[in-house]
């Protein structure tokens, strides 16, 4: 069976709308003998002549007005599609799924998400809470959070917020009845409430000063999986928790929690948006970067 291309079609259909091969060569952006070779390698292969050509005028036969009748409309809703993607600049819409912590979602639902959602009525941004370091790419999420040291090399990378710092904190009413540890191994003989990934793995305490580091594998009567619980553990007077410190920074101003062992607590590049590294991302996931990118210049 015969088959003509995409190219060869519209080809043919600019031609019959223009019923002229030098007008359809000015409105395609080619030669008018480009424009001949193709039609000829057209009409050879369907076995039809489609055109009546004289010096002077260019006709349909009746098999041109029958291909035309049948193709030009379908020519006519594939350049609309284009140009309704085009256009969405003037009116963006899609869906954005994002794959991220509760807690490094939060900065951006609070912060980015009210300007952008009035902005853009027509885009839905969908986030998926998840402790696991997952493939976005993979999973089929358009975009992800982590801190900066876990973004893969390939992605990029839209950093916002402040360095981030693990600490150490407990409750006034715990620390009332547990001495304060003096070094990181004294954790040991403290009730820690304890953090589990959702691979099963057990986060360890990783502590470091001046160049010195300390991995402890803490003890405790709870575990939970969420670093927010972790906070309202410690000021229950669970125990001891180690959490990002702006999780807990609004406790320690109000003296609801105290940070143990401050010289100990590591900082390190603090949260990134990150997306595949594709050249052309799509509409949605390029304008929420630009906001992301736009918030975190003004912080």
């Amino acid at each position: 069976m015969s088959r003509a291309s995409l190219s060869e079609l519209t080809v043919f259909v600019a031609i019959a709308n223009q019923r002229s091969f030098s007008a359809a060569a000015r409105v395609l952006g080619v030669s008018p003998s480009a424009l001949s070779h193709t039609i000829r390698g057209l009409e050879t292969r369907l076995n039809v002549r489609l055109f009546n050509r004289t010096t002077r005028s260019v006709a349909l036969t009746e098999a041109g007005e029958q291909l035309l009748r049948r193709v030009g409309p379908a020519i006519a809703d594939l350049e609309d599609a284009v140009n309704e993607v085009a256009s969405e600049r003037d009116r963006p819409s899609g869906s954005i799924r994002i794959s991220a912590s509760e807690s490094a979602a939060k900065s951006l639902v609070r912060n980015v998400l009210p300007d952008f959602l009035a902005a853009y009525p027509d885009i839905h941004v969908e986030f998926v809470v998840d402790t696991r370091l997952v493939d976005i790419v993979a999973d089929g999420f358009d975009a992800g959070i982590r801190v900066l040291q876990d973004v893969p090399r390939d992605m990029v990378a839209i950093r916002f917020g402040p360095d981030m710092r693990f600490i150490a904190v407990a409750s006034p009413g715990y620390l009332a009845h547990h001495k304060p540890p003096k070094a990181p191994h004294d954790l040991t003989k403290h009730r820690c409430i304890r953090f589990r990934f959702e691979s099963g793995a057990l986060y360890r305490w990783d502590l470091e000063h001046r160049g010195k580091s300390a991995s402890i594998d803490v003890q405790g009567p709870i575990t939970l999986g969420n670093l927010n619980l972790m906070v309202e553990a410690a000021l229950g007077g669970i125990g001891v928790a180690w959490v990002p410190d702006y999780l807990a920074e609004e406790h320690l101003a109000s003296d609801r929690l105290r940070q143990l062992l401050p010289e100990w607590s590591p900082a390190f590049p603090g949260l990134c948006l990150y997306y595949p590294a594709n050249r052309f991302p799509p509409t949605a996931l390029r304008l929420f970067a630009q906001a992301v990118r736009e918030w975190a210049a003004r912080c």
